[in-house]
């Protein structure tokens, strides 16, 4: 057992692979200078990176990380915490925060004169960090401390720089300075302090590993203060970014649980699903799915999926459907709706709504006018027929039995106080034709009618007491 466990160390071991402390320490220290011409490559490789991030291009961003010196200042703050150099520390800090300061600036000057101002994905993906971006700048310090105290580099410092991407986060920081988006501008610089915190925490437990010995004339009280700060910024840095986690792992099961449920229940035959959506939105989770094609009856169709929810880990969820009323898919080339056809059947379709909205105007504007014709020719009837008691202005649609066609019949019930002669209720026909416009009208006397507005309840108990002495 022990000679298993001898065998197995010796490929861990790096007592013959490391440089003496003096000479990786003088690699490090040289790259904490942020002066002349370690500013001016930072600068332009801002540029680059910005016009990699404003391109959507990964390999101009991968370029522009490769030429970055940013790696430098961060690595600088993990050795001085590592080797008690608090001198050290204080220079890597500011320059770190000097470079920081030109790269903000400079992508917030590119943003502010660029003529494309929209988010691509690449921009969006350095706004939202997680313990996955700590994990990275912490394991991606780890190597490049190893790799600079090692006497074998190889391409670990290029990986190193690609993998924690410490320059798109600035420049996304001035994205969302130039844009006045404030959450592009936290969510990005927060990243940025993830990549820097962790990249700095490794080197300083990387140093101590490798055993390099502190200063001479180190005060004890001192470096017990420097690392209890060290300890609690990068805890506190730790910290968000696990809420921000839990918030990606729960959207992310959420969305896979409702398309696990979209593509189980949302199968019809002449209806398809043409876009879908999973959101949670302060604590409320939506589901929202859009289909196309045979309109299905909207509360039967939340009546039946509602309930399937809970099977899906979906519960409490609100179930959002919008229909489109449109012709079947099946017409539509391979089944599947193209842009031009889903244009067409939009428009189809509100071309049809509006043939109905105007269809149903005029019968409300009709049945307007024939609910109130009678007041508005009150007083003039009154004045020219004052025999006329009562008057209402109706249509009637009648069906013939035989033929079964239907004929729709203007008509005119009318009570007189005393009868009309016959010139003048022809006279009195007249009148309402020319009055209301009509080609056709018949006058009904309801003088010898029973009044069924006073007398409905007394016919009605009538007819319901005769049936029941029918019965006995």
């Amino acid at each position: 057992m022990s000679s298993l466990r001898n065998y197995l160390i010796q490929y861990f071991t790096l007592t013959d692979d490391l440089l003496p402390q003096a000479e990786a320490e003088g690699t490090i220290r040289e790259g904490v200078s942020f002066k002349g011409t370690n500013m001016l490559i930072l600068i332009l490789a801002i540029f680059i990176a910005s016009l990699g991030l404003n391109t959507n291009s990964t390999a101009v961003i991968i370029g522009a990380m490769l030429i970055s010196p940013l790696m430098g200042p961060i690595i600088g703050i993990g050795l001085g915490v590592g080797v008690q150099d608090f001198e050290l520390l204080k220079r890597s800090m500011r320059n770190l925060i000097m470079a920081a300061g030109f790269s903000v600036l400079t992508s917030t000057v590119y943003f502010l004169i660029s003529p494309v101002s929209e988010g691509h994905s690449e921009l969006l993906a350095r706004t939202s960090p997680t313990i996955y971006d700590v994990l990275i700048g912490f394991f991606g310090g780890g190597a490049g401390i190893v790799a600079i105290g090692s006497k074998s580099k190889g391409n670990v410092i290029p990986g190193v720089a690609i993998a924690t991407a410490l320059m798109p986060p600035l420049c996304t920081a001035g994205y969302g300075l130039a844009t006045l988006q404030m959450p592009y501008f936290l969510g990005a610089f927060y990243l940025f302090l993830i990549n820097s915190i962790y990249i700095g925490l490794a080197t300083f437990i990387g140093v101590k590993l490798m055993g390099y010995k502190p200063v001479v004339s180190v005060n004890p009280e001192r470096s017990r203060k420097v690392r209890r700060v060290v300890y609690t910024v990068a805890i506190l840095t730790l910290l968000p970014s696990l809420y921000l986690t839990y918030n990606m792992l729960r959207q992310s099961r959420f969305s896979a649980n409702a398309d696990r449920f979209i593509s189980q229940q949302f199968n019809f035959p002449s209806t398809q699903v043409l876009s879908k959506s999973a959101t949670i939105s302060h604590g409320e989770k939506t589901i929202t799915v859009t289909l196309i094609g045979k309109v299905l009856p909207p509360d039967s169709l939340k009546l039946a999926l509602a309930p399937q929810l809970k099977n899906y880990g979906l519960e409490g969820a609100k179930l959002h459907i919008i229909q489109s009323d449109s012709p079947d898919l099946s017409e539509l080339k391979n089944g599947m709706p193209t842009m031009s056809d889903i244009y067409e059947l939009a428009r189809t379709s509100i071309s049809s709504q509006q043939v109905t909205i105007d269809s149903l105007r005029s019968i409300i504007a009709l049945s307007q006018i024939n609910d109130t014709i009678s007041g508005r020719i009150a007083p003039e009837v009154k004045v020219l027929f004052p025999q006329v008691e009562e008057i209402a202005v109706t249509r009637g649609v009648f069906g013939n039995i035989d033929s079964q066609r239907l004929d729709t019949v203007n008509m005119a019930l009318v009570k007189y106080s005393s009868p009309l002669s016959a010139a003048k209720q022809q006279e009195f026909e007249k009148y309402l034709k020319a009055r209301l416009r009509y080609n056709s009208l018949t006058l009904i006397n309801i003088g010898n009618q029973v009044d069924f507005r006073r007398n409905k309840g007394t016919a009605e108990q009538k007819h319901k007491e005769s049936k029941e002495s029918a019965k006995k």
